[in-house]
């Protein structure tokens, strides 16, 4: 027995012991990845530190520090992990590092969270001390990010932004699109793998290069090329514009702290070695981007050579008569402001695009949008483009197609393919909805008369409505709705309401769409038998109705005359397909301009109260006669009386197609 238990007690303190020594070496292991992690971080190479960090989550799922690393790092590459990270960080160790509140901030703010961004900011405000001034003034500038971005986002444009797709965006940023004039050969700016030398920069990222692709369908292109030759350099090259009919090309190259260059289209189809725009144009600072106009006359560009805090502001230049660019010109307070201005675009119609950090930026880079005064000789205050151009991180690089149609933007957003996509901006319009109302059940049975009323809502939610009638001969309707939204459809007969149902238009990109869309309606039994006894023409000549008459230089209805209205509005609410004209007229008496309004009066009076009753206006018109058709001579009293009427006529189908019904 005594032999047993020490048999025992030597395995047990064998296996203590193992154990000791596998914790020991894991938790050195993990020290070890948690410094490797750390001095990536501090180096801002966040691609670098995320495998370390998430390596010791593996063994230690509860490690507040690296969750809260982890979480600054992946703000980049995928908002809502950032804000799962750090949350879980915050909830195992409120303190586990007093910058805490800002990144929470931070990643609400980018999460769309934009209350609970501001409430974090606010937090973080009182942990400042007083003589930082310079953080106390980013984070207020952060709140008022996120204020800027709450009102945006509440009041979204109807605009369709869409990821140009895995054949052009990777994982690693992508931007600076520039397509040719037949839309089929895109350049653009990545730093995936593949560029130049293969070399990574410090923060990570393989140096910026140009890649070109040509499209294969609508939607599609051949898997990106670096462009061949002399045009990307050991350093960052990006694509800026092509123009001059697509010969030349624009470029930005970080030599000399950054400038603005240009290439030439080789006769073999490769582009021929960079070189300056101008030494008026770049300088010993940065020099970021530039647009030319399709005249060649004036060029835009970005420096932080003439800023006095460093940032980069907005310039124009023109050509000399001998073609050299002259002096840079400021484009002046109004455009801009203390903060980064960058990627001009002037647009055919004049309009200034840009992107920018200040104004009312809802977050980082913004586009803006501004016209030239040429009367005050002066910008006009920029536009926010908004939401969903714009979102709470950078947005930038916004270049339209060669005929306008659709825009390009580089963009961090949610849902993207790592970092910085390339997107399409289409603006989305109006679509042609027609088809025929039919009775369920029986698709040969159709339903004239019916009125369809489309109600939906723009993208800030107002509400919109567009409204027609199935037509008397064939109960076709046609309606022109905007695009991208589910409309709430009311069917209607005589002021009854039959039914109401859904129907989603789908996104339209172009100004020619036709949706062809039948709706059909439970009837019962008793409109079922009405509708099924109208022939096309039945109410034309089967009913005469009597005329009402009105006291001299009145439009008052009489008893008689209310009495008369009440069995037209019985035989038109049998008949859906029976549309009437009411036509006023008068005696002899008074000037021709007085009878023709007293004629008006008098046939607005019946139709008011028909319309009251439940006949929609659009089966009725009227029309004034004034005096000048009598049905009797204006020779006596009673004669006179004769003549003081309106009538009803029941519109045969050509007058309605020539156009003499409905208004």
């Amino acid at each position: 027995m005594n032999y047993l238990a020490k048999s025992f007690s030597r395995v047990s303190l064998l296996l203590a012991m193992v154990c000791l020594l596998a914790a020991t070496a894991s938790a050195q292991s993990t020290r070890k990845q948690m410094r490797t992690a750390n001095k990536f971080f501090k180096k801002e190479n966040y691609r670098a530190a995320l495998p370390y960090y998430d390596q010791v989550l593996a063994a230690d799922p509860n490690n507040a520090k690296a969750l809260y690393f982890a979480g600054i790092s992946y703000l980049t590459f995928d908002k809502e992990k950032s804000a799962d990270y750090l949350y879980r960080a915050q909830e195992l160790n409120p303190k586990v590092d007093k910058e805490m509140e800002y990144w929470l901030g931070r990643t609400d703010h980018i999460n769309y969270r934009f209350d609970s961004a501001i409430e974090h900011f606010q937090n973080y405000q009182k942990t400042i001390k007083q003589r930082n001034v310079e953080r106390k003034e980013e984070v207020a500038q952060l709140i008022q990010y996120a204020k800027n971005a709450k009102r945006e986002v509440a009041n979204p444009k109807d605009v369709f932004v869409k990821n140009l797709g895995g054949d052009v965006n990777t994982a690693f940023s992508e931007h600076s699109p520039v397509i040719s004039s037949d839309y089929n050969y895109l350049l653009f700016t990545s730093r995936a793998e593949g560029a130049t030398g293969g070399k990574a920069a410090e923060d990570g990222e393989y140096f910026e290069d140009i890649f070109e692709t040509n499209r294969t369908g609508v939607d599609s292109w051949e898997k990106p090329r670096i462009v061949p030759g002399s045009l990307n350099s050991a350093g960052h090259d990006a694509s800026i514009q092509l123009f001059d009919n697509d010969t030349k090309l624009l470029l930005y190259q970080s030599v000399n702290n950054g400038d603005i260059m240009v290439a030439e289209r080789q006769a073999d189809g490769s582009w021929g070695a960079p070189k300056s725009i101008s030494d008026k144009v770049n300088t010993r600072d940065f020099e970021s981007d530039a647009y030319i106009t399709p005249d060649g006359t004036t060029m835009f560009f970005s420096t932080s050579h003439f800023s006095e805090n460093g940032d980069l502001d907005l310039y124009m230049v023109q050509r000399t008569n001998g073609g050299d660019w002259g002096n840079p010109k400021s484009l002046g307070r109004t455009i801009n402001s203390r903060f980064d201005e960058d990627s001009p675009y002037l647009s055919a119609d004049g309009t200034l695009f840009f992107a920018s950090r200040g104004h009312n930026s809802m977050g980082g880079y913004d586009i803006f949008a501004s016209k030239y005064d040429s009367v005050a000789r002066r910008w006009a205050r920029p536009e926010n483009l908004g939401s969903p151009i714009n979102t709470p991180d950078d947005d930038t690089y916004y270049r339209l197609a060669p005929d306008g149609s659709y825009a390009y933007l580089s963009s961090y957003r949610i849902g993207g393919y790592g970092e910085k996509d390339i997107y399409t901006i289409n603006y989305i319009k109006n679509a042609d909805v027609k088809g025929r109302v039919l009775v369920q059940g029986d698709s040969t049975l159709t339903l004239p008369g019916v009125e369809l009323i489309f109600n939906g809502q723009q993208a800030d939610n107002r509400p919109i409505s567009y409204r027609d009638v199935s037509k008397p001969d064939s109960a076709t309707y046609n309606v022109n709705v905007l695009s991208g939204r589910k409309y709430q459809v009311q069917l209607s007969l005589d002021g009854e309401v039959l039914e109401t149902q859904e129907f989603e238009v789908p996104v339209v990109l172009d100004d020619t769409t036709t949706i062809r869309k039948d709706f059909f309606v439970t009837l019962d039994d008793t409109t079922a038998a009405r509708i099924a006894r109208l022939a096309p023409d039945a109410a034309v000549g089967e009913y005469k109705f009597e005329n009402i008459y009105f006291a001299t230089d009145k439009y008052d209805l009489r008893p008689e005359a209310v009495e008369e209205l009440d069995r037209i509005v019985e035989i038109m609410k049998a008949n859906p397909t029976l549309n009437i004209s009411i036509e006023g007229h008068t005696d002899s008496r008074a000037s021709d301009s007085y009878n023709m309004t007293l004629g008006q009066n008098r046939a607005d009076a019946a139709y008011d109260y028909l319309v009251s009753k439940g006949i929609s206006d659009k089966r009725m018109t009227t029309v004034s006669y004034g005096e000048s058709r009598p049905a009797v001579p204006n020779s006596s009293v009673d004669n006179m009386q004769l003549n003081r009427r309106t009538i009803f006529r029941v519109l045969k189908r050509d007058e309605i197609q020539q156009g003499q019904e409905i208004q």
